[in-house]
């Protein structure tokens, strides 16, 4: 070990830790408001990885026709809902969310993948299959048990974890993909050379993070989401609906996934189950906030990427142990520290 191959490994380290970051504040988000432990994240993850990588190699991807299908769950539901309460109003914005939007990308995803277009239009296609699958997997899942106990609620997030994975077998098989990097060469920042590739992950997760501090800050819908975080039962007696709260989340939650997946494709290949590993290391970002701090969430995400680089070259076989075993010291720290309170509903 020496000062080079050390910055090396902290570039690393910061570029993992980036990622993790995304999914840690994803984490506090989904948990904050739903109070789901969003396990499932790591999936999305995978999906957006795997959709760009079959897309840029002229495939269609299998997630093509998994929105028509959850879309047309999502549409008995609804319609059963307004059949029992009498309340129709809502049924045409459920058409087009469910019917119109998903075939319509059935029918221009073959177009767009044999088209070979240029990255950034694949990159569009690819939110565009997997995002809506966040408030639907929402409706289906989760919505019916928004006030079930927490416990419940993560025993649905594991089931719907095993699901999906299941699902990312039979849509990509069994072999890893990667992407093109979004940007090539190298920079010279005098005492380490970083890659091209490298500072744009560093760069957008950057971005989004502050576009996330002004959505929550400034706009009407995140003032709406830290309502119903800090208060549920208060937010719905000054008028906001929790259920759009929760739809509106887990848009997010599957937005960070899919860009996180799209952001680390050209660096390592991914397999139908690499999310869930990723979503962990999240995960005990999201444990270091308490899965309430997103800032605290954000430096432990660093942490964890740092902690990995390092890992990784002093005990490569460990680094994965090395790295949840972070979560024990954390864990204790906060039940000494904490006082237990009874769930507010």
């Amino acid at each position: 070990m020496d000062s080079t191959i050390a910055l090396i490994l902290l570039q690393d380290g910061v570029v993992n830790g980036a990622i993790y970051a995304l999914l840690g504040l994803a984490l506090v988000l989904v948990f904050a408001v739903t109070r789901v432990v969003f396990i499932p994240q790591g999936e999305f993850v995978t999906f957006g990885a795997l959709t760009l990588a079959m897309l840029v190699d002229g495939k269609v991807p299998g997630t093509v026709w998994l929105l028509p299908i959850a879309g047309g769950v999502v549409l008995l539901m609804e319609l059963f809902q307004a059949w029992r309460t009498g309340v129709w109003r809502g049924l045409p914005v459920t058409l087009l969310g469910c019917v119109a939007l998903p075939w319509a990308l059935v029918w221009l995803t073959p177009i767009v993948a044999q088209a070979q277009l240029p990255l950034a239009v694949n990159v569009l296609m690819t939110l565009a299959l997997v995002v809506p699958l966040g408030p639907m997997l929402y409706r289906v899942a989760y919505q019916p048990l928004a006030e079930a106990s927490v416990l419940v609620l993560l025993i649905v997030s594991v089931a719907v974890h095993f699901a999906l994975m299941g699902l990312g077998l039979v849509f990509f098989g069994a072999e890893g993909w990667r992407t093109p990097a979004f940007l090539d060469g190298q920079v010279d920042l005098g005492v380490v050379t970083w890659s091209a590739q490298s500072l744009f992950v560093v760069a957008t997760s950057a971005v989004f993070i502050v576009a996330l501090w002004i959505f929550f800050g400034y706009t009407l819908y995140g003032r709406a989401l830290r309502a119903t975080a800090v208060n549920r039962r208060g937010a719905r007696l000054v008028g906001i609906s929790t259920t759009l709260s929760g739809r509106l989340t887990f848009t997010l939650a599957a937005f960070i996934g899919a860009l996180s997946g799209m952001l680390i494709a050209p660096v390592t290949t991914v397999y139908y189950d690499t999310g869930f590993l990723i979503g962990l290391k999240g995960f005990v970002a999201a444990i270091i906030g308490g899965l309430a701090s997103y800032p605290i969430a954000a430096a432990g995400a660093l942490t964890v990427g740092i902690l990995e680089a390092f890992a990784s070259f002093w005990a490569s076989a460990y680094k994965e142990v090395i790295v949840f075993t972070l979560i024990i010291p954390v864990l204790l720290w906060r039940s000494l520290s904490s006082h237990h309170s009874d769930d507010e509903e």
